[in-house]
Order: structure tokens, then sequence, then C-alpha cells
């Protein structure tokens, strides 16, 4: 039974559960996963109230969408299906990430995201990452094409400025936009959201955990154990500033310990508090590959932080050590 309420994704006429699954762990990233208990997850995520399964082209390169066929076609009209283009990879190079948003590709990437997940509509489309090179209004309106054709529902954009936002949204509307934000990650804060606030478009948070630093299950690289895990190449995982990072958890476990909850509820409560903050629609979706997990997750969308508990998380992203990404020039706060 649903235990979720929901929201609207921008004007767009589609509603969704107010905390969503993010897919990409599955098939890359974090190492290895048991793919049975991830078709698991799957299910009892959409018992749970979860509507807004969110993947890429790029995850896994193409087994995600692949592996998520099955379960998006038997749940077709329960479920949002998110996916997204404009991130290349190479066969030869694992380690490789190019960016590629112009009109030749964008309708190349939808027919083959159509053809792995084995529908005829994606829900929610979204250009994975900006290329500043070629001009927003000109992949938008590409992107526009796809709705008129009817292999997308609405549009969304990951990691853009609020001035990026803005332009895009006047070619067509933006029903959602996609960055990192956490008690660990808020640049967004300082033009991408109150842009979306202002504009009615929802914002959909991943690593709203930070990458599970939030959990408080890390403490040391050593943690990382699987040598394939991409967060050893992220400086906030790093030496002395994983070191550093730790201490910060320090609030969240007084207020989990305070309330009984988990350190990982507390930061996605903060994270749902920022819609009535900010006074947007927040949608986060933390990736998770098991049950118990996503169970622990879902129940932080109807926990309510107090203005002191509020205050006393405010300060923690300043104090962060590390970026969030050791190449920046790929998210919005590297263009701001």
């Amino acid at each position: 039974m649903s235990s979720l309420p929901t929201a609207a994704l921008g004007a767009s006429g589609i509603r969704v559960g107010t905390q969503g699954l993010g897919c990409m762990g599955i098939s890359d990233f974090y190492g290895p996963s048991d793919l049975t208990e991830s078709r698991a997850t799957l299910d009892r995520a959409l018992e749970l109230g979860v509507t807004l399964f969110d993947t890429a082209d790029i995850y896994g390169s193409g087994h995600n969408e692949e592996f998520l066929s099955d379960f998006v076609r038997a749940n077709r009209d329960r479920l949002v299906l998110a996916t997204k283009f404009g991130v290349v990879r190479k066969a030869d190079d694992p380690t490789y990430r190019g960016i590629d948003n112009s009109p030749e590709y964008i309708r190349k990437a939808v027919d083959a995201s159509l053809r792995r997940l084995g529908v005829d509509t994606i829900d929610l489309y979204y250009m994975h990452r900006r290329d500043p090179a070629v001009p927003i209004e000109e992949s938008v309106a590409t992107m526009a094409e796809l709705v008129a054709q009817g292999k997308v529902r609405a549009l969304g954009l990951s990691e853009v400025t609020g001035h990026e936002l803005r332009a895009a949204h006047a070619v067509h509307p933006i029903a959602a936009v996609q960055s990192e934000w956490s008690l660990f990650s808020r640049d967004v804060e300082d033009s991408a959201v109150p842009t979306a606030a202002e504009l009615g478009i929802t914002f959909v948070s991943y690593s709203p955990l930070g990458r599970g630093f939030l959990t408080g299950s890390f403490a040391t690289a050593s943690d990382l154990t699987d040598g394939t895990d991409f967060r050893h190449q992220q400086p906030r995982f790093s030496g002395d500033n994983a070191a550093h990072n730790v201490e910060l958890l320090a609030p969240l476990r007084a207020i989990a310990d305070a309330r009984g909850i988990s350190l990982a509820q507390v930061a996605l409560a903060w994270v749902h508090a920022q819609a009535g903050v900010r006074g947007l629609a927040v949608v986060p979706i933390p990736g998770t590959r098991s049950r118990t997990r996503l169970a622990d997750n879902v129940a932080a969308a109807t926990i309510s932080l107090t203005a002191e508990e509020l205050a006393t998380l405010d300060p923690i992203a300043d104090k962060v050590a590390g970026d969030r990404y050791a190449d920046m020039s790929f998210t919005s706060a590297g263009r701001e």
C-alpha cells in the first residue's frame, strides 16, 4: 500500500510519488549487484508508492534500460519512466565521458532508448549533461520534436544553470530539472533552484544521500572494497577529505538518535523539507539495490524536521571538503 504523497512534474500533467528511485547502481558505478534482489527492489518500490523510476542510456552502456524493460512493460500504467541522453562512452575506454547535444544525436539516442526499454513512449526525457558548444535552444527544439512525434511526454534537463533553464523553458516547457542536491551539495541553490521555483519546474534531486556518505556507512576509503566503485575517483571520498567529512555527520547523528530514525532518513527529510523552504516541488531519487534500504528511504518522505533541526543542519555543506566530482566542468556549478 502506498505511503507516499504525490507531486506534479512541472505543468506536464504527470504526477509522481514524492520520492523516486535512481536505478543507476543496478548496472554501473557501484560494483557488482544482485539482479534478483534489484528486481525485487523495483517491485517493492512500486508497492510503497514510488512511481518515478530514473535511468539513462549510459548506465551500464544500455544495460540498465534493458534490465528495466520487463519491469516497465509489466507495470506501464502504474509508473513514470525517466531516461536521459547526452553522455557518450567508448567501449575501448571505460573512463571516457563525452557529451553530445546535437540534434542528430538526440534523434538517434531516443530511438535507441525506446528500443532497449521496449516501450513506445518515454514519460520524462532528460538532457543528461550540457554541451555549451551547442545552443541549448537548438537541443530543446529537437527534444520538442520528440514530444510532437509521441516518443516523449515531457522534457527535463540535468545539471543546468538557472540561465540555461530559463532559455530552454522559453523554447518548450521543461517539466523537471535534475541535479545533485543534498546536505553535502547545495551549489544548485545559487540559480537553478530559484529559477525552477519561479518557472514552476519540479526539482529532482539525485544523490540526495551524498552517494552513501550521509548514511554513515562510510568512514575511510578502505570502506569502498570494490575497485570498480567510481567513488574512488571522487574527492570527497579520498584521504583527508573523507576523514574530515565523516566528522560533519555529527548533527545528523544527534537528530537521528533523538528521533530513533536513521541518518539516511534525516538526510532525505532535509531534501524533502526544501520544497516548503524554497517554494517548489522536490522529488529526491535515492538509489538502492536493497529492499531494506528502500523501505527506510521511503519512510523519510513523511518525516518533518523542525525549524531548529533544519538550522542545525544548515551549515554542513559549507564545511564539506572536496568537490562532488573530480571534474566539475560537467556540472552546472562549473558554468556559474
